[in-house]
């Protein structure tokens, strides 16, 4: 039986440690709500590519937000934590929630962020961590590398079911040779 994968990101720690998760400069709302978008779309290529369960926690904390909301996009559970919670603290109840199938060795664990309290703590909840840049490694060789990996084992080339014959007379076609078979007729 494999083991289910869960991968829970701390949404704003991640986009502030990477650099270039937005093309878009700046600050503010509008910032903000590009890199947002952008860390959720690679999550969701992520997830697709790894076949993980991805949650992605956004931090509330300073806002008005009187409820928890969560919404589901493909693989990705994208959370907003409601007012005076934490991310983290949503973060460390995710991982007490499915500890016990982590200590059977029915789920994996993995929770991505740089702060390091948190990745102290997340330790202790059967969960391994990943800084932010991890996360964007593991990102980055997932996707193209496994199209590649894909592409290559399931390729067949036209060339290779051609009879030897036939592709003699193409090379010398291409060569502007006059083919001769080996009979001696053209």
């Amino acid at each position: 039986m494999n083991r289910q994968k869960l991968l829970v990101v701390d949404g704003y720690n991640v986009i502030n440690a990477w650099k270039s998760v937005s093309s878009v400069q700046g600050g503010g709302r509008e910032w903000l709500a590009d890199a947002r978008d952008q860390l959720t779309a690679k999550l969701q290529n992520y997830a697709g590519y790894t076949g993980q369960k991805v949650v992605l926690v956004f931090d509330a904390y300073l806002s008005q937000r009187p409820t928890r909301t969560e919404e589901q996009m493909g693989p990705v559970t994208v959370v907003y934590t409601q007012k005076g919670e934490t991310a983290d603290h949503y973060i460390e109840r995710l991982c007490d929630q499915w500890a016990e199938r982590a200590e059977l060795g029915l789920v994996e664990i993995r929770v991505a962020t740089s702060d390091l309290l948190e990745q102290t703590l997340v330790l202790g909840r059967y969960a391994t961590r990943l800084s932010s840049r991890e996360l964007l490694r593991e990102i980055h060789a997932a996707g193209p590398e496994q199209r590649r990996q894909e592409f290559r084992s399931d390729r067949t080339l036209l060339i290779d079911r051609v009879p030897e014959d036939v592709r003699r007379r193409l090379e010398s076609l291409r060569r502007g040779e006059q083919y001769q078979s080996e009979d001696g007729n053209p």
